[in-house]
């Protein structure tokens, strides 16, 4: 299908998405993220693995300072600081990219702004902390609303749905109503469904099938199903042998993920492995543009 083209601007930054797939690279600085944890917690490996990114490709990276896996535990604020500002300013200075603070905490979100990073990516959709969206039209940065039921203590405890894009959808278009009338700009925002957010293995499968629907919202929308959990078990499943988010299977089910995504109309995918997807995601534009 022809995905649906829109121009993202800020600052000195523009992003075209739609033509062809936006690599958002994900760095987090955490020490008990799902799949990356600890490896980048000191500053001269966030920058190294920063640069091995953008070299691979990579569009967009996303800074994190505290796990949203299920089950995780929030960390203080002051802690999100300290793991995060040092390491968008060593990067703002060093590559010209635009950079995602992946934060729930409007303090976190503005002292990463002023930082050098450029794009507000908020798991809670601006409703975890209501000063997110103030930073938001303050600064005219982009922001990612995202889809999650419950919290991430809670997501995965038995998620149920009526109707599950119904309600992804009904939930994502009251946040953009609100957002726009509080005064962001609707050219700034970017919906992602939430994989894996308070959703089962049969909830994640049906949302990428069904991604179309949310692309008809009229945003571009961004999906991270990078060695998600989903796919582990799906490949559990199969082979009957157990499947780590390491696994070499788990990146070829990161892959089959993101193309299926990408041919439902998806416009950035959040991914572990840049260089990887980036190879892969220029045949399935070539595709999609044929």
């Amino acid at each position: 299908m022809t995905t649906t083209a829109f121009t993202l601007e800020f600052g000195r930054f523009k992003l075209d998405l739609g033509p062809r797939a936006c690599i958002m690279g994900i760095l987090n600085t955490t020490p008990d993220s799902f799949s990356d944890g600890g490896k980048y917690t000191s500053l001269d490996k966030a920058l190294t693995r920063a640069h091995e990114m953008v070299a691979a490709g990579a569009h967009i990276l996303d800074i994190g300072g505290e796990s949203s896996r299920p089950f995780s535990e929030p960390v203080s604020e002051q802690e999100e600081l300290d793991r995060t500002i040092p390491v968008i300013e060593a990067i703002a200075s060093r590559i010209d990219i635009p950079i995602s603070i992946d934060t729930v905490k409007a303090k976190v979100a503005k002292e990463a702004l002023a930082a050098g990073g450029s794009i507000i990516n908020d798991i809670s959709a601006f409703e975890k902390d209501p000063g997110m969206l103030d930073v938001a039209v303050e600064t005219g940065a982009p922001a990612v609303l995202m889809h999650m039921k419950g919290t991430p203590e809670t997501m995965q405890v038995n998620p149920s749905y009526d109707d599950l894009m119904g309600e992804i959808i009904t939930y994502l278009q009251e946040r953009v109503n609100f957002v726009i009338e509080k005064g962001m700009s609707p050219k700034k925002i970017i919906l992602d469904p939430g994989i894996g957010f308070g959703k089962t293995v049969a909830h994640n499968l049906v949302l990428i099938k069904e991604l179309h629907q949310l692309t008809a919202l009229g945003y571009p929308v961004l999906i991270g199903p990078s060695r998600k959990s989903f796919i582990q078990k799906v490949l559990g499943k199969t082979t009957g042998k157990k499947v780590g988010p390491g696994d070499a299977g788990t990146e070829y089910g990161t892959l089959a993920a993101c193309a299926a995504s990408l041919m439902n109309g998806a416009h950035i995918i959040r991914v572990h492995d840049v260089e990887t997807v980036c190879a892969f995601s220029h045949i399935i534009d070539a595709i999609r543009n044929a």
